[in-house]
């Protein structure tokens, strides 16, 4: 029986590892992708989120602005009558003070820059001379300002708010001003600070040189920081938003938008981290919901792939016996019930007929020893190089009639050759239909068994040898012949000429031995040890 190797790997498991790799790279292409879009969902959510907080407070922040400016310009008309009734003036400063809380302090200064009346009297400026940058800066441009952060007389950050008061006849009379905390409780605090998150979120006002006006970390108000938005951008949008690197290297999604009156910038900012912290809940739970699909998609393709791949491992087995009988009917049987595997099953159909129709003409065409129709060993010798060609591995038998040349001396020539012939005969009904025989000269034969184990040339052998042995010949009477067995295979690294001089060892043994008997040659690579049967 022909004997292949087996692969380490069937169709089956191929098409289940193949199944098993498509689900894993699709639920993990699956999972990436839909981190990828929550990703950029949640990135971009925030940044609008955050320029439209931002958007949201800048507008208030204007409308304060404006708020104040309307009040201070409403106080400067009614002061314009003068600035002589210091009563008049001091009425005026507490109203504003205390009527909407805009202001932290309010201040009425003249043209010289003296203070006329301030509230809350307890800073005791009344009287003296302003010399701050927001002081000079109000008196020398003479309109309504917002001026750049600044430390005020009584050594307060703030930012002061002023409108000029101008007389009944258009002359300067000096300015009304109020001026707004940066580092303690103020109007500016209230309106920024009720949107304090606690993720992480911060929110910034800066001005035009970068320096901070406010944040929960009061800390940090009045230091000039890296900028969080470029100039050039705060210039060419007034709001929008992007992703920027905090002073401590974290990554933070920025929404920003200017005030215009103020020339400052509302940054509200949020980690990106964060941001993105619910995306792995999120996706822990895409993955609990995937996987019993998964695994149901892995059962259906576990069974798909047994289904494909069973008429492939039954044409497979069948492959490795096709010199046994009847493997034309068992393949024939085997149900082909997709494309590829009914035409793997046609041509192993037609590669057997094809065989055997080969091993025929091989018989046929070479030439053939004229008495027995046998191959002749000229015509042997074609065999072996086909079997060469195919690296096909066989056993060789070398007979012999036992006493021959007894049975030419005592019965004559024309009895020899019938004995001849019916061994001849004996030897073909005896083989299997791939089988090669040879007349290799004289008494002696030769049976060639491709793909014949031990178990198998041992049980040929013995049927060739019983049936002679019990064959009755006129005038002869009983005949027996004597048999060698070996082996060769092209993994075996013998030649075939190496193979049949052990056959002839073999022969020449049992014919020592006491001829009728069939011995194994003993450096035979397919047969562990020499093998005599002897006659029942």
């Amino acid at each position: 029986m022909l004997r292949l190797l087996r692969p380490k790997a069937d169709l089956r498991t191929l098409i289940t590892l193949l199944a098993v790799a498509s689900i894993v790279i699709t639920l993990a292409n699956s999972l990436y992708a839909s981190w990828r879009v929550q990703r950029d969902v949640l990135i971009g959510n925030t940044l609008e989120s955050n320029r439209v907080y931002a958007s949201k407070l800048a507008s208030t922040t204007e409308v304060f602005f404006q708020l104040a400016e309307s009040q201070l310009s409403y106080s400067a008309k009614v002061l314009g009558n003068g600035l002589d009734n210091d009563v008049t003036l001091q009425d005026e400063v507490d109203r504003l003070r205390e009527q909407t809380n805009s202001f932290n302090s309010v201040v009425i200064v003249d043209a010289n820059g003296w203070v006329r009346a301030i509230s809350p009297e307890s800073l005791m400026l009344k009287g003296m001379h302003l010399t701050s940058n927001a002081a000079k800066q109000a008196l020398t441009e003479r309109k309504p300002l917002v001026s750049p952060p600044t430390m005020s007389a009584a050594n307060n950050l703030l930012v002061f708010i002023s409108w000029p008061i101008w007389s009944k006849t258009g002359s300067y009379l000096g300015y009304v001003g109020g001026s707004i905390y940066l580092k303690k409780k103020s109007i500016l605090n209230i309106l920024l600070g009720e949107q304090f998150y606690r993720d992480g979120s911060s929110l910034y006002v800066i001005d035009g040189q970068n320096q901070v006006l406010y944040h929960q970390d009061r800390q940090l108000i009045g230091k000039t920081i890296d900028p969080l938005i470029a100039n050039e951008q705060r210039k060419k949008s007034s709001n929008g938003h992007q992703q920027v690197t905090a002073e401590n290297g974290e990554l933070m999604l920025a929404g920003y938008a200017n005030v215009p009156t103020a020339g400052w910038t509302i940054v509200a900012l949020k980690p990106t981290e964060a941001t993105l912290a619910p995306l792995n809940s999120l996706l822990l739970k895409v993955l609990k919901h995937s996987v019993p699909f998964a695994l149901l998609t892995l059962i259906i393709a576990l069974i798909l792939a047994q289904r494909i791949a069973l008429p492939l491992w039954q044409l497979a087995r069948k492959a490795s016996q096709m010199d046994t009988q009847n493997v034309s009917k068992e393949i024939n049987n085997i149900r082909s019930w997709y494309y590829e595997a009914s035409q793997i099953k046609r041509a192993m159909l037609a590669g057997i007929s094809l065989m055997q129709d080969k091993i025929g003409r091989l018989k046929s065409e070479v030439q053939t020893d004229p008495m027995t129709s046998l191959l002749n060993r000229r015509g042997l010798n074609a065999v072996l190089d086909y079997f060469l060609a195919t690296s096909q591995p066989f056993a060789v038998l070398a007979l012999d009639i036992d006493y021959f040349k007894r049975v030419n001396d005592t019965f004559g020539h024309d009895a020899g050759d019938t004995v001849i012939k019916t061994v001849a005969r004996q030897l073909e009904q005896s083989a299997r239909q791939t089988d090669v025989i040879c007349r290799n000269g004289g008494e002696e034969f030769l049976m060639i068994l491709p793909g014949a184990d031990r178990d198998v040339a041992m049980m040929i052998a013995e049927r060739v040898r019983k049936r002679i042995e019990a064959l009755s010949l006129d005038p002869v009477g009983h005949i027996t012949i004597s048999v060698g067995v070996a082996f060769w295979s092209p993994k075996s690294g013998n030649t075939m000429e190496q193979a049949f001089k052990q056959a002839d060892d073999a022969l020449y043994q049992a014919k020592n031995a006491g001829r009728n008997r069939v011995i194994v040659a003993k450096n035979s690579n397919e047969a562990p040890a020499a093998v005599q049967v002897l006659p029942q």
